[in-house]
């Protein structure tokens, strides 16, 4: 067991992958550093080896589906997962890595939006999609995470093997939030340094497609992690639009106790049961999330006392 491990997701960055593997080499030389190629068309991966990397091929493209692979292979007591497109610092890794093995965080984030983010980014999109996606997911979870989509993290051991990956592609660092949020683990917030990318790199992401992906994510993790909540607002308004199409017919029938409007009656009934469904979905769902909270906290605690007794 490594431990400390530098996993680099790549794809087509071979302008940046040498100064990336140099730089935690220089900072972290006690670290095994792994770079996994997805596809590359490029010499990414022959550069990244030069540079001393340890190269792993991942044939399923996507990031999510990189990640998923580098955790199942490496075993490490840390972990720090860094984009290959050199826009992160690695001066700040050994704050992040001290968090999660003597501060015993789950995961530390390394939070650009403090920082130089919205001014070294040069699409206005991107900066406009962080805080909107911050802000949702702040808002559902009661949280105060400062940077939701940030691909610098320190993860501990236990964490990265009980952490399911769903999702394939760019999405993934918004699951990882979501999971640790919804799990009460430990989280921490370190701002990092950020520098847009060299001018003859370029990004991966597409702000429309992967926004629009990232968004589809949080409402489906929103509907699995928080059931109660998520059906409770659908039956909130559906009883609203009930009673919009209730209220007339009502008033006539008050006024004259005839039902002139009979097919408004049905669509309304019809709206109230939809809203009583809705709300029992939410109260049969909240309690199976309930008991698989349960399960997790058992097989969580069971691998920390694995751990435990490997290590010593």
């Amino acid at each position: 067991m490594d431990q400390i491990a530098v996993l680099i997701p790549c794809y087509n960055e071979s302008v940046t992958i040498a100064k990336v593997v140099e730089d935690f080499k220089r900072i972290l030389p006690e670290a095994a550093i792994y770079v996994y190629d997805n596809n590359s068309t490029d010499a990414t991966a022959g550069i990244a080896g030069n540079a001393g990397a340890i190269v792993r091929k991942e044939s399923k493209q996507g990031k999510g589906n990189v990640i998923r692979s580098m955790f199942r292979d490496i075993d490490a007591e840390c972990y720090v997962l860094v984009d290959g497109d050199d826009t992160y610092s690695a001066e700040h890794v050994r704050e992040m890595i001290h968090a999660v093995l003597h501060d015993r965080m789950d995961m530390v984030i390394g939070d650009r939006l403090t920082g130089a983010y919205f001014t070294e980014n040069k699409r206005p999109m991107h900066n406009t999609g962080n805080k909107m996606v911050r802000q949702l997911i702040n808002s559902i979870f009661k949280s105060d995470v400062r940077d939701v989509m940030t691909g610098y993290r320190a993860l501990g051991y236990h964490f990265v093997k009980t952490f399911p990956v769903l999702s394939t592609g760019f999405e993934i660092e918004t699951e990882m939030t979501i999971h640790a949020l919804d799990k009460n683990l430990y989280l921490k917030s370190i701002p990092v340094d950020y520098r847009d990318r060299a001018p003859d790199s370029i990004s991966k992401l597409n702000t429309y497609r992967d926004g629009a992906r990232v968004l589809k994510t949080i409402f489906y993790l929103y509907k699995d992690y928080r059931p109660f909540s998520f059906f409770k607002r659908t039956s909130a308004v559906l009883f609203v639009a009930g009673m919009l199409f209730l209220y007339p017919v009502l008033r006539d029938y008050l006024h004259s106790g005839l039902v002139p409007r009979f097919p408004t009656f049905i669509a309304g009934c019809v709206f109230f049961l939809a809203a009583l469904q809705s709300f029992s979905i939410g109260l049969i769902l909240d309690n199976h999330v309930k008991s698989r909270r349960q399960r997790f906290e058992i097989e969580y605690t069971n691998s920390v006392r694995m751990y435990t007794s490997v290590m010593k």
